[in-house]
């Protein structure tokens, strides 16, 4: 089933409105995120390497086909250190178009992993970032730094400069910043949210980033694959279930344990805070017994209520990993990927 698609105009805590038809009437200021062409012609933009001319509007060019198929390039380079001393990496998926498209810009998206904020890395979501890459998106998936290194929010920290690293690094892999878009896998999921709801945070803006040039953390959307929308929920459920690692995960993570409250996603839209309310999809797992359907669906309807856009989609047969094993379940969902995210580029 998906959410329902009624076009809403929530107002975010800048004043902006949030859902696609919103971002056409904010400010040039903002022009990072205006509903410009999908692919940039580097007539537009080729001489200009400053972040403003980056997030410059596209003029003509190719529309995203999320049915396309490209061959994938693969390179690492190093994405920042931890206060401890960490080299975290990206991944960058980039397509390789042919050669009557060579002076295009594409789109380009964020990854975020999993990995109940304690574990994995920005291999992941290898499959579904190379799926995503082939369609014609540049995905860049970077590390994150682990709850046992450093507790929330220093992974929202990673993300929130994740997002202003790729803006203003992004034409060197042949991508435009414009639209930048976010996927988030479970405790990625649970970032990506936050990210969206809260991109102007000082607390999850407190990495600077060289020559930044009025580049901000703002996104253009959300996709997910079971993300934690209500870690309190979840972790009452590892309770239920007594699952000691599950619990383990969440005492590591929200250190004080006041912020298991405090940076739940369901609970910032029951508290009325002001955020912003971005097109966002949720993929869920019916079988799903780490973050329960049922919790999903009730922030889904709450994010609906406070007036934001979102497209919910229940996988039969499907655990909270399912993405992790071929079969059509998972073909399905990196299709639902691609045709959101063709949604909101269009």
């Amino acid at each position: 089933m998906f959410c329902s698609q009624t076009a809403h105009n929530p107002i975010s805590n800048d004043g902006l409105i949030s859902d696609k038809r919103g971002f056409l009437k904010t400010s040039t200021t903002l022009i990072a995120l205006s509903c410009a062409p999908v692919l940039t012609g580097l007539g537009g933009c080729a001489t200009a390497r400053s972040a403003s001319s980056i997030n410059a509007p596209s003029k003509s060019g190719f529309s995203y086909d999320p049915n396309a198929k490209y061959p994938v390039n693969i390179i690492e380079v190093p994405f920042r250190k931890t206060a401890a001393g960490t080299q975290l990496m990206a991944r960058i998926y980039r397509p390789e178009l042919p050669a009557a498209m060579s002076n295009y810009l594409t789109p380009a998206l964020l990854d975020l992993h999993g990995g109940a904020w304690n574990a994995k890395n920005r291999l992941a979501e290898e499959p579904m970032d190379r799926s995503i890459a082939s369609s014609g998106i540049l995905v860049v998936a970077i590390d994150l730094t682990l709850a046992g290194e450093a507790p929330y929010p220093a992974s929202v920290q990673d993300a929130n400069y994740g997002v202003r690293w790729l803006k203003k690094n992004a034409h060197l892999w042949g991508a435009s910043a414009n639209l930048l878009g976010v996927f988030g896998s479970s405790s990625g999921g649970h970032l990506a949210e936050l990210l969206g709801m809260r991109p102007n945070d000082p607390r999850y803006n407190a990495h600077p980033l060289d020559n930044q040039q009025g580049l901000d953390a703002r996104i253009a959307y959300i996709a997910t694959r079971s993300p934690i929308s209500d870690p309190v929920g979840r972790y009452q459920n590892a309770l239920n279930l007594k699952r000691e690692k599950m619990i383990l995960n969440h005492t590591t993570y929200f250190k004080p344990w006041e912020t298991i409250f405090e940076s739940s996603p369901q609970q910032i839209l029951e508290r009325g805070e002001p955020v912003t309310l971005l097109p966002m999809l949720v993929m869920q797992g019916a079988l799903d017994d780490n973050m329960l359907p049922t919790i999903q669906e009730k922030f889904v309807n709450t994010y609906r209520r406070s007036g934001g856009n979102c497209e919910y989609r229940l996988f039969p047969n499907s655990e909270h990993e399912w993405v992790a094993k071929e079969g059509a379940q998972t073909d399905l969902a990196r299709q639902c990927v691609k045709d959101f995210i063709a949604r909101q580029l269009g």
